[in-house]
Formats: structure tokens, sequence, C-alpha cells
């Protein structure tokens, strides 16, 4: 039985990959999916913030030293303009925010009374905050000395002059931001999930299409038996699912070296629980498909509604919590979840719930598939 289950696996490799589109439909769209992530996320670094200035208390001092200290920002681009080409940029979107200094800003804040000023915006608080928290610190300083100063300017110029020239110093420490990173394999995993169902309901639906072509009923007449035949399926189909793992983790970190978060042998475990799975799937499409037609059919109803569903396209995070409930029972958010899990630091055995789910959604398929074969009362459609 075993030299039979060999010899039909290298036979149907054979046949399968003897096609050109075959490499292409097994390897190339993995590694595409990946190419894809990476487009889609490898623009999520932190962006320059367009910042427009009216300072309309002319060549005041305070007004002066508060435009100088907001065009040395970080991730800051500063443009000074008048107030009606502040307008005109900000409904162009040429600028993120607008601030306007008006006359006697920096008489307030001499006195202490901090006002005078606006930050315009058309995108809201996202893009105003940053820019905000940053001036109201700044001007607080000041008005705090203008108060402390009262009406005694010489006092207010020193105060003033040491708060400019502080003999403090900021260390930084810059750390890497590797979410962006994170995300992208993230989603690459999840393109490669809905890559792996198609390949194995493209390889399962083989029984169908030898069965039209007659090859199948040869293959019985033969010594070989129905149910070596369909093992065969089986162990091809996870043979080409374990490569399409390896191809996509080569490509995912060595070739385009992102920082996945977790270590390789974890992600083998849980896509090859997940390979189970996707045959168990692919042979129930097979078992309630009448011909080849029907099974592609059946697939586009399961697979990419299932993983729309399930956060392989669109982050679950942003769906409603309706969509969330539904995905719940579905297995590749279980694998994304673990994935994400393990991004977090989480280990391989405190998934061991996430990973009895896998196997139970794998095993369920099975028996689903393996009932419908044996209730078929036409044998010679189903094996």
């Amino acid at each position: 039985m075993i030299k039979d289950i060999v010899w039909l696996m290298l036979s149907t490799l054979q046949r399968t990959f003897r096609k050109k589109s075959s490499w292409v439909l097994f390897f190339g769209l993995p590694v595409a999916g990946i190419l894809v992530s990476t487009l889609l996320y490898g623009g999520a670094g932190q962006p320059l913030l367009r910042v427009g200035v009216v300072n309309g208390d002319g060549s005041e001092r305070l007004a002066a030293d508060t435009v100088r200290m907001i065009g040395n920002l970080k991730e800051v681009k500063l443009v000074e303009m008048d107030a009606g080409e502040l307008r005109n940029e900000l409904a162009s979107g040429n600028l993120d925010t607008g601030i306007v200094l008006e006359r006697g800003y920096s008489e307030g804040l001499r006195s202490g009374k901090p006002g005078h000023v606006g930050i315009q915006s058309a995108k809201g608080a996202a893009v105003t905050s940053y820019i905000k928290a940053m001036l109201n610190q700044y001007m607080d300083n000041i008005s705090a000395i203008g108060r402390i100063a009262g009406s005694d300017q010489p006092k207010f110029d020193k105060l003033y002059a040491g708060f400019q020239s502080a003999n403090f110093k900021l260390v930084v420490n810059t750390v890497t931001d590797i979410s962006g990173a994170k995300r992208m394999s993230y989603q690459s995993i999840g393109f490669l999930i809905m890559f792996m169902m198609t390949s194995a309901v493209n390889l399962s639906e083989l029984i169908l299409v030898n069965r039209e072509n007659r090859t199948y009923f040869r293959i019985l007449s033969s010594p070989i038996s129905a149910r070596t035949y369909v093992l065969s399926n089986i162990f091809v189909n996870l043979c080409v699912m374990f490569a399409q793992i390896l191809v996509a983790l080569f490509f995912l970190i060595y070739v385009f070296k992102l920082n996945v978060g977790m270590a390789i042998g974890p992600m083998l475990v849980i896509l090859g629980l997940f390979s189970l799975t996707s045959v168990g799937i692919s042979l129930v499409v097979v078992a309630f498909s009448k011909n080849s037609a029907g099974a592609g059919a059946l697939q586009n109803f399961i697979v990419m509604p299932t993983c729309l569903l399930s956060g392989c396209f669109i982050p679950l995070e942003i769906m409603p919590n309706a969509v969330r409930r539904i995905a719940d029972f579905l297995p590749q958010n279980w694998v994304l979840e673990s994935f994400e899990k393990l991004q977090s630091g989480a280990s391989l055995g405190s998934l061991w719930f996430n990973m009895m789910l896998l196997f139970a959604f794998g095993l369920m398929f099975f028996l689903i598939a393996s009932y419908k074969f044996g209730r078929n009362n036409d044998t010679r459609n189903f094996v």
C-alpha cells in the first residue's frame, strides 16, 4: 500500500508541476501576497507634519521665538505665510495644520495670560494633538515666567534668557519601531492562508478531474484501491502546502527581511496544523461537488468570504462586532490570532487552545467528507 501511495504521489506531482502555471499558482502567488503586503504597509512610517504659521504679532521677540520653537520640532516642516495663503493651503490639502499667532500674543505671554493663538486643520485632532501639546507646554512655561516677574521687565528678561539657554541636557534613546514590519508579516500570513486553501482545493479537485477524464476508473481497475488513491491525494496536498509554507517564510524573513516578531518553529507548527484543516475543507468541497466546475464555484463561495471575514485581507479590529463574532467560528481567525499572540511574546505552549481548535476543525472536516463519500449512492461518482 505504501509503495502504491508513493507511486501515485510522484505521478500526481509530476503531472501537476509539468506545467509552468502550476509553479506560479502554488509558489508565485504566496510570494506575490507578501509583496502586496510590503507595498501596503511599507510606507507606514512617521511622515513629516506640514505646518503653516501666520505671525500676526509682527517682530515681537516672544512670537518669533515661538515660531522658531515650532520649526525645530522633529518631523515638522514649517512654512511661514499670511492668513489668506494659510486658508488656501489647508483647503487644498498641502498643509496638515496651521497656527495663527494673533496681535497681542507676545504681550499675553509677558503678562502671564496666554492667548491670541489659534490652530486650524481640516484633518482634526489626529494631526493637531502633537503641535497643540508642544505649543501649550511652551506657552505655559513663558507665561509662568511672566507671572513671576510681574511688571519687572529686567527680571523677566533674565528669567527668560535662562529659560532659553537652559544648561540641562536631554538624553534621547531611539527605539526602532517594528510595528510596521509586524503588520506586514501578519498580513502576509493572511494572504498565505488564502493561497493554501485555494491550493488544497485545486489539488483535491484532481479527484473530480481524473474521474471526468476516466483516469480514476483506469486506476481502480488495477490493484490500487480507492482509499489508497485518496490517501495519495491527501499526502500530495500536505507536501505541496508544506513547501508553500517554507517558500513563503523564506521570502518573508530572508528575502524581504521583515521582522516577524517570532521564531520560525512556532510558525511552522501553527501553519502545519492549518494545512490539515485546509485539506479537510478541500475534501468537503470535492465531496459535495458533482464535477470540477461545481467544485470551483463552491471554492469561491467558501474560501474568499471566510478569509475576508476572518481578517486575512482587512484587520479584524476595524470590523463591526458582529463580524468579529462570526470570525470566532472560522479556522483562519484562530491562525491569525495565534500569530498575533506569538508576536506579543506568548509561547507556543500557551496557545494549546488555539492548536486544539485547529486540529478539531481539521478532524471535523475530514469526518464530514468521509460521511458524504460513504453516503453517496453512486459509487462511480465518489470514492
